[in-house]
């Protein structure tokens, strides 16, 4: 097959062999009479690489970690800041809190002593209001008793001689009634 057209069917396509001797002893870069020109051509290669990677790369990652490094040094710089704000701001809250609450303690203390003033002041005018009147109705009990007392003789005797004349059918004298209840209320 060597050195011989192919055709296709439609006859377009047409293939050319060529004989392995044609290409050479093998691989260029494996090729020892080239090594002399791919050494030197290698360490041009490598000095303008290291040249630009020097001078160009490393300066601009250098100066993108440098710009990096200072953001976040700015940004922890600004975190640290903003925690301190933060915490200042709860420490009065807290303060802020603490004294409120001491004064609602305050005033609710304040409140309840003068609602106790208050509540005893009113309690005091009414034990007094209701000794008053304890004492007047005393009083009138007292006067009504002495009243019914005094007129205890008067009611016996009349009673008494009710009796005696129902008994024995005529009325004691005055003189031996008033002496009878005498007799009897000692």
């Amino acid at each position: 097959m060597a050195g011989q057209t192919h055709s296709t069917t439609e006859g377009m396509h047409e293939a050319i062999e060529v004989p392995a001797a044609e290409h050479g002893a093998g691989f260029p870069p494996f090729d020892s009479t080239t090594f002399a020109s791919q050494l030197l051509w290698l360490a041009i290669t490598f000095g303008v690489f290291y040249w630009i990677m020097k001078n160009v790369a490393v300066p601009r990652i250098a100066g993108i970690l440098e710009d990096r490094r200072d953001r976040i040094a700015g940004d922890i710089s600004e975190a640290n800041r903003l925690q301190e704000e933060t915490d200042a701001a709860i420490a009065a809250y807290e303060q802020a809190l603490a004294e409120a609450r001491n004064k609602a303690h305050g005033i609710a203390h304040e409140t309840r002593t003068k609602l106790k003033a208050d509540h005893e002041a009113r309690r005091e005018k009414a034990e007094a209001e209701l000794n008053g009147k304890l004492k007047a109705a005393e009083a009138q009990i007292a006067a009504t008793k002495t009243d019914a007392l005094s007129q205890i003789g008067d009611i016996a005797g009349e009673t008494a001689s009710a009796l005696v004349e129902q008994l024995m059918g005529k009325a004691p004298t005055k003189t031996d009634l008033t002496k009878a209840l005498k007799s009897a209320m000692n």
